[in-house]
């Protein structure tokens, strides 16, 4: 039986725990059969793959290459997964660019299997990369499984890291935050946005986000919510809201059905 992560509690108790064991537990689970049976697999054969068919054609390079983006659920999707790869990312037209999941062109970008691009599998290096990815992103689905706010509090973390490393305008970091699934759940979650609020103009909403950012967290610079004090404030409110958001349903079916029941 492989390692599966330990979380003990839910919300900032279990948060706490994690980050503490975080070290330890990623070793652990990296070492289990499977995840090195992936990982060998993949630097044996990515360099032998030259085209899009090649790498879908093939179930357990494909698992690995989607795991490693976090794209895990698109595995039986074949025809679509070929069509981002093909497409690459330098045309307007292109797939992944006229989708808002910023995962799938840094996908098409790794691969660089687009008309104009400089195809990747075979440089020195890159299994490596994709492979630690693709770890980190097993682990944290595993965590994942046990309690999906915490997946997404590492998932955030790791990810304002690379934002904050591009070095790209705070306007373009904040559209990129925007356009990571996990990672703009975690802020309208935190900042209390309704469900409504993805409706708006997509201009509008970078301000709001910015706005309320610089009011609850004290700045709308990505790099600078990386401080250790803004950033465990951050997670903090964002696991605390999770947990009444998912009190508040839970009472709520629970309120439901005893009026069902007593109008039985």
């Amino acid at each position: 039986m492989s390692f599966q992560p330990i979380v003990p509690a839910s919300g900032i108790v279990g948060w706490k725990f994690l980050q503490r064991t975080y070290d330890q537990q990623v070793e652990t689970f990296s070492d289990s059969a499977r995840l090195k049976r992936d990982a060998d697999y993949f630097a044996e054969r990515i360099g032998s793959v030259t085209t899009a068919s090649d790498l879908v054609s093939d179930r357990r390079l494909l698992r690995v290459a989607l795991g490693a983006f976090g794209l895990e659920e698109d595995i039986d999707s074949k025809a679509f997964v070929q069509k981002i790869l093909s497409d690459g990312t330098d045309s307007r037209d292109a797939l992944a660019r006229r989708l808002s999941d910023e995962r799938y062109t840094r996908f098409s970008d790794a691969f660089g299997f687009g008309s104009g691009q400089t195809l990747q599998t075979g440089r020195a290096g890159f299994a490596a990369e994709i492979v630690e990815q693709f770890t980190l992103q097993s682990f944290e689905a595993a965590v994942g499984d046990q309690d999906e706010s915490m997946r997404v509090a590492l998932y955030a973390l790791r990810e304002l890291e690379i934002i904050a490393d591009k070095g790209s305008s705070d306007r373009a970091q904040w559209f990129t935050l925007m356009s990571l699934p996990p990672l703009r759940e975690l802020f309208e979650t935190a900042l209390g946005f309704p469900s409504e609020f993805n409706q708006l103009d997509v201009e509008k909403q970078q301000d709001i986000f910015r706005e309320k950012s610089r009011r609850v967290f004290g700045t709308d610079k990505i790099s600078e919510l990386l401080a250790p004090d803004r950033q465990e404030k951050l997670i903090n409110t964002y696991l605390a809201r999770e947990q009444i958001n998912t009190f508040r349903n839970v009472t709520s079916s629970a309120a439901i059905a005893l009026t069902l029941l007593q109008g039985a």
